[in-house]
């Protein structure tokens, strides 16, 4: 069996996850994983929170809450977000456990062992009013770059570009707003640039990463890339292992994406396995969103290539933003729907549905529209897919005691359907193994068009034709089973329905449906009332005025 590793990037344990994460990362990985697993594939699945930095420390402090307090209650929250969304990790852990701590020490030690890290006393901000000094989210300014105010010390959210606070312009501490001063501190640097030429060619050789995504990457690189400080002035952090850097901490994006290492580390000792075996000969996908393309392009391989115990990532699927209604998610402005208050109303599934249907294999955007979701719900899924498989299975059951008639000789129709439903396999196949989703998706909902067509034609209302009933019952299996990677809770209760003594994740078993019985057919998918998203919508606006 292939060996297979799927990360996610690591939600910050500092708020409820919305539908943007699960649009560019969640959703992605949950669904090639389930079709990894469909395909005989042996797949770890892994995730957990990040849980270091100055935005936890600055709001544990409001809360009158420790860090650690505070993590756990975001850690909670966010592992029931996931689970009510059916993304289902093999385990899903923390960035502050003892396991990473203790590997993002070891990758320090090493890197310094090599002359890969670095001393240099530098000047940072330093708040007199508060007594401290201003790493990161503690200092606000322009950015250096595209002069978009308001932005934090350790990158800009509108041209995606990183910079160290002090090149903030405008700077003003985010405490007191005060201006800050610059103090002396010592620090330690990452050799980012001595890897420029390694990096380079491994973005270019390697074919599996997304080409919209090399293109910028390698200008990054050519622009010159400069060495990374990863040392803080904060108490909340990973120990700098050193007797010098007592006191100080690693900078969060140094040790959380060693989190996927730890995390699968972690994962194969409970299954009893060679963990970093398994890393090393595995196929590795780290399923992000295009906020953090710097991170896992540069710094993460980086980090690695000077370690030199596990390999780079083949694949790094990067997903685009998620707008609502054409503008920006903002939690600070409420215009974000939370995943709770989503699942409280809505199925799940739905949502998994509608988002992959308007996703590309790209950092394209896009836009969640109410009447479009309304639309794509009731005229796709329900009207086409989800009628499609309700008459076949209902014919079968009034017509044929509930038991898939024994087929007769084909005709020129029916032949036709069964070359369809041989062609729809092969471009399902295709399009999710090169992780276009969205047009997976289309290949099943263009399916069972042709479906139903064939089920008029052949019109069994009227005939009773075994060959319709027969060939038809063949192609829900196979949509039945198509559909799961995307829709897991909706599939198998449809699966349940088709009645065999294997579980749908082992669905592509090939074998005759001849004389199979079935269980009683009901509705699974039910229409949504364009009153009940009205009921939403207007609930979620009156939160803009709070």
């Amino acid at each position: 069996m292939e060996k297979i590793i799927v990360t996610a990037a690591l939600p910050y344990s500092n708020g409820e996850l919305h539908l943007g994460h699960l649009y560019s990362t969640y959703f992605p990985a949950d669904i090639a994983v389930r079709f990894f697993r469909l395909i005989g594939k042996n797949v770890i699945f892994v995730c957990g929170s990040d849980d270091y930095g100055t935005p936890i420390l600055i709001a544990a402090e409001k809360e009158g809450k420790t860090p650690e307090e505070y993590i756990k209650k975001w850690w909670e929250v966010q592992e029931t977000d996931f689970k009510s969304v059916n993304v289902e990790f093999d385990l899903y852990y923390h960035t502050h456990s003892k396991e990473n701590i203790e590997l993002a020490q070891h990758f320090f030690l090493e890197l310094w062992k090599k002359g890969y890290i670095y001393e240099k006393e530098i000047e940072q901000f330093y708040c007199e009013k508060d007594k401290k000094f201003l790493p990161d989210r503690y200092v606000i300014g322009n950015c250096p770059f595209c002069g978009a105010e308001d932005q934090y010390g350790d990158g800009c959210e509108v041209c995606g570009r990183t910079y160290e606070p002090t090149q903030l312009l405008n700077a003003k501490c985010a405490i007191c707003k005060n201006q800050p001063i610059l103090k002396k501190t010592l620090h330690y640097f990452f050799k980012l640039s001595a890897f420029s030429s390694k990096l380079k060619k491994w973005i270019e050789e390697n074919k599996n990463l997304q080409k919209d995504v090399k293109k910028y990457v390698l200008k990054w690189i050519e622009e010159g890339l400069k060495d990374w400080d990863i040392t803080r002035d904060i108490s909340w952090g990973v120990p700098i292992p050193l007797e010098k850097g007592k006191g100080k901490v690693l900078y969060g994006w140094f040790d959380n994406h060693l989190g996927y290492i730890t995390f699968v580390l972690k994962a194969c000792e409970k299954l009893g396995i060679d963990g970093k075996e398994f890393w090393n000969s595995s196929t590795i996908y780290h399923f992000i969103g295009k906020d953090i393309v710097y991170h896992h392009y540069l710094f993460l391989p980086a980090e690695r290539m000077a370690e030199g115990n596990f390999k780079l990532p083949d694949f790094i699927p990067t997903g685009g933003h998620l707008l609502l209604e054409g503008k920006k998610f903002s939690k600070s402005r409420k215009w974000y729907i939370s995943i709770k208050d989503f699942v409280e109303n809505f199925e799940s599934d739905y949502l998994r549905y509608y988002l992959i249907s308007i996703s590309s294999r790209s950092q394209k955007d896009a836009n969640f529209q109410w009447k479009e979701f309304e639309e794509k719900i009731n005229n796709e899924l329900i009207a086409i897919i989800g009628n499609f498989i309700h008459r076949t299975l209902t014919f079968i059951w009034k017509n044929f005691e509930g038991r898939v008639p024994e087929p007769q000789q084909f005709n020129e129709k029916d032949k036709e359907f069964e070359n369809e439903i041989k062609k729809f396999e092969k471009e399902y196949f295709e399009k999710m193994e090169k992780l276009e989703f969205e047009k997976a998706l289309k290949a099943i909902l263009n399916f069972c068009i042709k479906s139903n067509q064939y089920f008029q034609h052949k019109e069994p209302w009227k005939t009773k034709d075994k060959n319709c009933l027969y060939l038809s019952f063949r192609a829900v299996k196979k949509v039945v089973s198509f559909l799961y990677p995307f829709l897991p809770k909706l599939a198998k209760k449809l699966w349940e329905i088709l009645n065999f003594d294997f579980p749908i994740e082992k669905s592509l078993k090939e074998m005759e449906v001849a004389n199979h019985s079935i269980n009683k057919p009901m509705i699974v998918l039910k229409k949504i009332e364009e009153e009940k998203i009205l009921e939403f919508v207007n609930k979620f606006l009156s939160k803009q005025n709070i």
